[in-house]
């Protein structure tokens, strides 16, 4: 399985915001956003801060796929 945050990056376009806003609204570290822009992990009380300062649901902010295996190899 994989993680992407491209449904937060499309979300704060459509608000007009950037990553350093979102930072500071749902005050979160630098750390997590570099993490997010990585797809890496991050911690589930960060994802609750981010939709509660955003107003949305989990899966506004987080997307989860499978690999496909063929791309593993």
């Amino acid at each position: 399985m994989a993680i992407s945050y491209k449904p937060l990056w499309h979300l704060l376009v459509e608000k007009g915001m950037n990553k350093e806003d979102l930072k500071r609204r749902a005050n979160i570290t630098s750390n997590i956003i570099a993490r997010m822009g990585k797809n890496s992990y991050i911690n589930l009380e960060s994802i609750e801060k981010i939709c509660l300062a955003l107003d949305c649901k989990v899966d506004d902010v987080v997307s989860i796929y499978k690999e496909d295996e063929n791309e593993t190899e």
